[in-house]
C-alpha cells in the first residue's frame, strides 16, 4: 500500500508519499504563503489561494505517478481563521479528489507530537514545539501527550502583525517580542525542560543556517542541535538584514526569507518560556504522523 499525506500550511503546502514499510517515495515542500493578511482581515488571498492549487496540482500528479491508494490532506491555522477558509478548502477537494479537513490545534499538536517523537531519541518526557506560519503547537507527553496547546503566534502573524519591515524599525523587535510573550502567556506553559525537540520550517531553516551549509541538506539538519544562545545570535543576525539579503542565504529557502526573523524570535522566546538551552530539531513532524495514521 502507497499513502500520501499532505498538510496545507499557513505558509508552506507540504508532500509526503510512502509505503507501508516506511520507505519514503517523495518528500517535497512549497511555501505559498497562504495566511498572508489573514490575521488582518480573516481571509484568505485570491493570490495564495491560486498559488496553492497550482502546489496541489503538481502534487496530484506526483501522487498519481506513484500510484498512491490513500490520501489525507489537513489544513491548518490560515484556513481555521479565514472566513473564506471553506471556499479554499472546497477548491482544493475538487483539485484533490478528496476535501482536505481544517484540523484543531489540539489534533495538529498530536499529529506533530507522533510525527517528531517518531523519528528522534529522546526517551521520557519530551517537549516538542511546532512553529508554523500562523500558530505554534507546544506539547509536552511521554509515550503519549499529557498536555499541549496551540498559541495563535507564528512566523506570518508576527510578520504581519509586528515585524513588517526589514531589518525592523526602532522598538519594533522588543514589541514583537512583547507581542509573543503575551501570547504564550494565555494559558502560561506548565512544562520545564533543558531541552526541546523543535519541528517544521522555522527550526529546520535556523539549524541549517547554524551549521553553515552550502544549500539545504535534509540528512545533516534531523537530529542536529543548537543552543538558546546560538539561536540568539542568528536573531540578531537576521533582524540586520532586508529580505533579499535574508533570501541569500545559501541554504534558505528563498520563500522563507521575509517570515525567518519571526521564527526566530517565536523560537527565541518559547525556549525561554519553557527554560531550554538547547533544541533539537526533527525533519519528522505532523506529515509523518498523519502518514503513520493511513498505513496503521
Amino acid at each position: 500500500m502507497i499513502v500520501a499525506a499532505i498538510d496545507i500550511g499557513s505558509n508552506s503546502v507540504r508532500l509526503l508519499v510512502r509505503d507501508a514499510a516506511g520507505l519514503v517515495l517523495a518528500r517535497e515542500t512549497t511555501v505559498t504563503g497562504l495566511a498572508r493578511g489573514v490575521d488582518a482581515d480573516r481571509m484568505l488571498s485570491a493570490e495564495a489561494i491560486d498559488d496553492t492549487r497550482a502546489v496541489l496540482a503538481r502534487y496530484r500528479d506526483t501522487m498519481e505517478r506513484l500510484g498512491v491508494d490513500r490520501l489525507q490532506s489537513v489544513a491548518t491555522s490560515a484556513c481555521r481563521d479565514a472566513a473564506n477558509g471553506p471556499e479554499a478548502i472546497a477548491a482544493f477537494g475538487d483539485l484533490l479528489g478528496e476535501r482536505p479537513e481544517i484540523i484543531s490545534g489540539d489534533r495538529e499538536a498530536s499529529l506533530a507530537f507522533a510525527g517528531a517523537t517518531s523519528g528522534v531519541h529522546a526517551p521520557g518526557r519530551r517537549v516538542v514545539v511546532d512553529i508554523g506560519g500562523g500558530s505554534t503547537e507546544i506539547i509536552e507527553g511521554d509515550a503519549e501527550v499529557t498536555w499541549s496547546n496551540s498559541y495563535d503566534i507564528g512566523s506570518v502573524r508576527l510578520t504581519d502583525r509586528v515585524l513588517r519591515n526589514r531589518p525592523p524599525g526602532v522598538g519594533e523587535m522588543a514589541a514583537a517580542g512583547a507581542e509573543v510573550d503575551d501570547v504564550l502567556s494565555r494559558p502560561p506553559i506548565p512544562a520545564r525542560t533543558d531541552r526541546i525537540i523543535g519541528v517544521a520550517g522555522t527550526f529546520t531553516s535556523l539549524a541549517a543556517i547554524h551549521l553553515g551549509l552550502p544549500a539545504y541538506d535534509r540528512e545533516r539538519v534531523h537530529g542536529s542541535s543548537m543552543s538558546r544562545e546560538a539561536i540568539g545570535s542568528m536573531l540578531d543576525h537576521l533582524a540586520s538584514l532586508d529580505v533579499p539579503a535574508t533570501a541569500r542565504i545559501p541554504s534558505l529557502q528563498a520563500g522563507r526569507a521575509p517570515v525567518i526573523l519571526a521564527g526566530a524570535l517565536v523560537a527565541a522566546r518559547v525556549m525561554d518560556a519553557v527554560g531550554a538551552g538547547e533544541v533539537l530539531v526533527s525533519e519528522t513532524d505532523l506529515l509523518d504522523g498523519l502518514a503513520a495514521e493511513l498505513v496503521s
